[in-house]
């Protein structure tokens, strides 16, 4: 079946839910068992069906298994958040002593949970440089449990040679993660490129209206009851009506990301050509630095890109973002609304230098019509 086709029929058995055509929303703490038997069974098997409401709901379960179907993973698991998938996948495998490595570009939250809780815990983290690729092997060591990618990266879309890091990963016996939820599993397919744990910000594209928190971890059977324990053990649980959301979004998540992809496209090959913008960082431009990687490895480009500046005060970079209409200034991203912000690499980079002169802005391209968000610019830049 074809992964559109996919993302219709996951996670759904209308058979199972007397014909009614989507899973319905069960709220449950409390789970009662008709005898003792049936108690103990499921006390002996607590990650395996419907055991306590911490543990997952049928609900829960069935965005699960659309998301694991979705990434030709063999399990999955919902977690409260994008961040939360993030240490969950970290703390799984981490203990005293050990090493991470990390790339260099990735989502800011991600590096601070690596400099903070796992330093208090004795981890050690090396950033690498994102650029590295099967090389990465020569920064490993007998410590070493866990690489960790994002590609690209959220703020400066460097594209990471995946398939080469998690082969070399895998050779040394180190788990490779990887946050993918920029290409989510339509774009790039992580799991078959060698990497053991593929996640998500679902809060993103997968929820896609901006309106829920949701992460999902998708992994190899092998890593699933130590992902899963971790994730009950810290009481990470997101709730029915998140998974619902998350479910609902990917019913339409081709349509909606083709979309965001082919406006945000536009949108960078427009601001090529103006003279207050030094660069755009996109993948699938070919004359992007990652374009080729990008081209053997992803499926599509999603909503989200950044731009570069030429030097400006900060009083024209406010006459430029404060006015515009249709793009609002948050964090995240994902959403059916259009973003814009500004971003400060430098101040996020630890094993390589952002030597780009210029402010760095970052764009989401919502769904709005492509030629009102150029507009909007057009005039934000004539401001600046």
């Amino acid at each position: 079946m074809k992964k559109r086709s996919r993302l219709i029929s996951a996670g759904r058995d209308p058979r199972q839910q007397h014909g009614i055509v989507n899973p319905p929303v069960y709220r449950a703490s409390t789970v009662l068992f008709p005898d003792l038997d049936a108690l103990e069974h499921a006390s002996r098997r607590p990650f395996e069906g419907v055991y306590y409401g911490r543990h997952g709901t049928p609900t829960t379960f069935a965005f699960e298994a659309a998301m694991a179907e979705l990434e030709r993973a063999e399990r999955a698991i919902a977690v409260s958040s994008g961040l939360a998938a993030i240490a969950v996948s970290l703390l799984a495998f981490l203990e005293q002593g050990d090493h991470v490595l990390v790339a260099d570009n990735v989502y800011g939250p991600t590096r601070i949970f690596c400099d903070n809780f796992l330093q208090q815990m004795g981890v050690q983290t090396t950033y690498y440089d994102p650029l590295l690729g099967e090389d990465i092997k020569y920064l490993m060591d007998t410590r070493t449990r866990v690489v960790f990618m994002e590609s690209p990266g959220s703020l400066t879309f460097e594209v990471q040679d995946v398939p080469a890091i998690a082969r070399e990963a895998r050779a040394q016996g180190v788990v490779s993660v990887i946050d993918n939820t920029w290409a989510t599993p339509l774009y790039l397919p992580a799991i078959e490129h060698g990497v053991d744990i593929s996640l998500h910000a679902a809060t993103k594209y997968i929820t896609g209206h901006a309106d829920a928190m949701l992460g999902v971890i998708n992994t190899r059977e092998e890593y699933f009851t130590r992902l899963k324990r971790t994730a009950v053990t810290l009481g990470n649980c997101p709730g029915s009506e998140e998974c619902n959301l998350g479910l609902r979004g990917l019913r339409t998540l081709d349509v909606r990301l083709e979309r965001h992809g082919r406006t945000a496209l536009q949108i960078a090959e427009w601001l090529q050509g103006q003279p207050e913008v030094r660069r755009v960082l996109h993948p699938a431009l070919p004359d992007d630095p990652g374009h080729a990687l990008w081209q053997r490895d992803f499926e599509g480009a999603s909503g989200l890109f950044s731009f570069i500046l030429n030097p400006v005060s900060r009083t024209q970079l406010a006459a430029m973002l404060d006015g515009l209409e249709h793009f609002g200034m948050g964090y995240s991203w994902g959403g059916y609304e259009s973003l814009i912000l500004p971003v400060d690499p430098p101040s996020l980079r630890t094993a390589t230098q952002w030597e780009e002169p210029g402010q760095v802005i970052r764009v989401h391209a919502g769904l709005e019509d492509p030629e009102d968000l150029i507009a909007d610019l057009a005039a934000g830049l004539a401001r600046l």
